[in-house]
């Protein structure tokens, strides 16, 4: 995944220097640049949007085993960069479990700093009842080039594809009383450049190297008109880590993060949520930049100083159903209050 650490990066080695010339060892697995973190703030009631429908009816269900089966079934394939065999294999699964359902492949050629690559975004449309959109995204490629072969990223992508699949499971054959859910699996979320020959951890800034796929899908959809029609992006990354934390973003829109925080407080989760508030640069940025209500539900605190986060540790053994049943539950009751408003806020 592709975050505020490119910059951070770059500063730290000089913090480090003046602190008395500590050296960062950047191939084999280090510990990943953390994020700048502001302190734990309550969530801002006064930007929630008005008239939130009351908590009423049936809690929404979330088979966290079977996606966790799922998570196994796709780190299986082993490392999947763009343009690799494993990431055809890893798009054809998907599409295998997608069968029957509405899904477009939204497939063109991205011009990176390393050469052209195939990218394909997929999408699986769930219509409902009422006008307008709601999309849920997760990428699901690995790093390009690989810092060691073992890199499965079974947190870092797996587990939110995974998760996508198991609410396709609960979307699956029903008459939705709310908005159209799409849901997207998006492809060339991370940089193509972030380890190179020369050493460099991170060698072109975030917005030239990185989220290929959303930024393609964002601008198409905008093209067509269909942009105006979507009330929500929720982004799912990182979701899956045993100790679960979901930060707050102030890179998404504060009213939309208030809804998620209320949906977990619904069921009962609230304290795995917003303990920590982050800037993050992901893949919500193409939609937010555009104007529509976005928010990233991310723990980006994997393992201790982040050790497992794009290295050869982020394994399924790092990961637990309970963490993907709780984020999933807590998108579905987003979902649920979304459809459920008089009316959707803008951004």
């Amino acid at each position: 995944m592709s975050l505020v650490r490119s910059r951070l990066c770059c500063l730290l080695p000089l913090l480090a220097l003046a602190l008395g010339g500590f050296a960062c060892d950047h191939t084999n697995d280090p510990a990943p640049a953390q994020p700048e973190q502001v302190p734990a703030q309550t969530p801002q009631t006064d930007l929630a949007p008005p008239n939130l429908p009351p908590d009423n009816g049936p809690q929404p269900k979330f088979d966290g085993d079977r996606a966790l089966q799922y998570v196994k079934e796709i780190v299986k394939f082993g490392p999947r960069p763009v343009g690799s065999a494993n990431h055809k294999k890893v798009e054809d699964y998907i599409l295998s479990r997608l069968k029957g359902d509405d899904v477009e492949n939204d497939i063109f050629t991205a011009d990176t700093p390393v050469g052209k690559f195939p990218v394909h975004n997929i999408i699986a449309k769930f219509p409902g009842s009422k006008d307008g959109i709601i999309i849920v995204a997760s990428h699901y490629d690995t790093n390009y080039p690989l810092r060691n072969t073992s890199y499965v990223g079974a947190n870092d992508g797996a587990s939110s594809s995974a998760l996508l699949l198991e609410l396709a499971n609960q979307l699956r054959g029903k008459t939705r009383e709310g908005y159209s859910i799409w849901l997207v699996w998006d492809d060339a979320e991370e940089a193509m450049k972030p380890d190179g020959s020369a050493g460099q951890r991170f060698e072109m800034p975030f917005e030239d190297d990185s989220l290929y796929g959303i930024t393609q899908l964002a601008e198409k959809l905008q093209a067509d008109g269909t942009l105006k029609k979507v009330k929500a992006f929720l982004l799912a990354d990182m979701i899956g880590d045993a100790d679960l934390n979901i930060d707050r973003d102030t890179n998404s829109t504060p009213w939309l993060e208030n809804v998620v925080y209320e949906a977990a407080t619904r069921l009962g989760y609230q304290s795995h949520f917003f303990a920590r508030t982050l800037g993050m640069e992901d893949d919500h940025l193409p939609f937010m930049k555009r104007g529509v209500p976005s928010a990233d539900l991310i723990d980006f605190d994997y393992g201790y100083n982040n050790v497992f986060w794009h290295t050869s540790q982020d394994t399924v053994d790092k990961l637990s159903p309970k963490s993907l049943e709780i984020t999933g539950s807590v998108i579905l009751e987003t979902i649920r209050i979304l459809d459920r408003m008089p009316q959707v806020p803008p951004k």
